[in-house]
């Protein structure tokens, strides 16, 4: 399919780039106002940074927010997915399913830490997310969890994957740390699973310096996360509410040491400036949807590339589009690769524009050598069939345009490069 709308030099080609400015403040990110600095800065004056109080405070707005009964906050999100993976009692012998596209922390401490095997299944060519028909044909009698990534902010396919979990008593696991605040079907991400973990480290879209959430609504699982990494909290006491604390009497005899081995709690100059930012996050995300959407219907009908975004009127949102993607069709391009495009549109002043995402996990060496490798064919084209865009945290058309028309103006002249 050849395209010859605008017969524009292209920058790699000796033209003029078309965003010929940094534009920083379009993307910077966490918005820090007065009200964070002066919380951060009480907690660090009452030198109570290694208390509970104010988490425990910012707990319960943020699973007010989020819609589940308990929240406990951990010192990342790497540590709320290992209470999840507790919780739910995997260990040796057990297998986690998970998708191959996601970030390391979705799935390494189940095999480093409890020993249990991971299991990678491909994800989706539109959604990036969890292919549920491959799920569904990795389960195995030894199949205890699943967790699900919410990638690149885009909801997976929750519906589906509730119902094939629920068939074989497969407990449910939401990673949210791509999209805190995303909506499925009007439900939160995070509220629609059996447990969420999510990670709020400053490059989230939800950023508090560095921190995390375990979340549920099953106080079972709420409990054995608190005895896993969270020692001081076991019982009523200035560091814990008492309808917080431990019911469980076989946990209770285990009270004074995490039976993780590790303490999670959460630094409360984090939970202080959570708790701002929580009061602000879903006006400032209204923004980023805003302003990311626009983006993408400007380019609706450039060939090549789609967006990956949820359907208007679906009830979907992609929260705060966290590692904004592209969807790419080399085939619309006369075959232009990825790579040929995404160095093209660098040229023009996109930065950001690289092929692939996450590096499929079933072909790291440490997950080869515990046999968790595979054929993953979606998966394992990453970098054939999505592209990095920008990330705008700020609505402003003017700018935003430029940036989109250089993504049009390399489709619309893409016979410039090839080869």
């Amino acid at each position: 399919m050849t395209v010859t709308k605008n017969k524009e030099k292209l920058a790699l080609c000796g033209g003029s780039p078309v965003v010929s400015e940094s534009n920083a403040d379009l993307f910077h990110w966490p918005v820090i106002t007065q009200e964070d600095e002066n919380a951060v800065l009480a907690v660090l004056r009452a030198g109570t940074m290694s208390g509970t109080q104010i988490t425990g405070e910012f707990e319960k707005e943020f699973g007010a927010w989020l819609g589940v009964d308990f929240a406990l906050g951990t010192c990342n999100g790497t540590a709320a997915l290992q209470e999840a993976f507790f919780a739910c009692g995997l260990g040796p012998g057990d297998e986690l399913i998970v998708p191959a596209m996601t970030y390391w922390a979705s799935c390494t401490s189940a095999a480093a830490t409890f020993g249990a095997k991971v299991v990678f299944a491909d994800i989706q060519r539109e959604t990036l997310c969890l292919d549920p028909a491959d799920f569904e044909a990795k389960i195995t009698p030894r199949t205890r969890a699943v967790v699900v990534v919410h990638y690149a902010g885009y909801p997976a396919d929750m519906d589906e994957i509730m119902t094939i979990a629920a068939g074989h008593e497969i407990t449910v696991i939401e990673d949210v740390s791509h999209a805190q605040g995303a909506l499925y079907k009007g439900r939160m991400c995070g509220s629609i699973g059996h447990i969420a973990g999510i990670s709020m480290m400053a490059g989230k879209s939800f950023a508090v310096g560095e921190g995390g959430m375990f979340a549920t609504s099953r106080r079972e699982y709420y409990e054995r996360a608190l005895a896993f990494g969270h020692y001081e909290r076991w019982t009523a006491s200035r560091y814990s509410m008492a309808s917080y604390c431990m019911q469980d009497k076989k946990l209770q005899a285990y009270c004074g040491l995490p039976v993780g081995g590790v303490k999670h709690r959460m630094n409360q100059t984090c939970s202080a400036m959570g708790r701002i930012q929580l009061r602000y996050y879903p006006a400032r995300i209204a923004e980023i949807q805003k302003a990311m959407n626009y983006f993408w219907d400007l380019l609706k009908d450039v060939p090549g590339i789609r967006a990956h975004r949820v359907q208007s009127g679906s009830g979907s949102t992609m929260g705060g589009w966290y590692m904004a993607r592209g969807l790419y069709y080399a085939e619309e391009l006369d075959g232009l690769s990825c790579a040929d495009f995404c160095n093209a549109v660098r040229a023009e002043g996109v930065e950001c524009c690289n092929p692939g995402a996450n590096i499929p996990l079933h072909k790291h060496p440490f997950y080869l050598e515990r046999g968790s490798g595979g054929s993953l064919p979606v998966a394992e084209r990453i970098g054939e069939i999505a592209f990095g865009v920008p990330w705008f945290k700020h609505f402003d058309p003017e700018r935003i345009a430029l940036y989109a028309a250089a993504f049009r103006k390399v489709a619309e002249n893409h016979t410039q490069i090839l080869k």
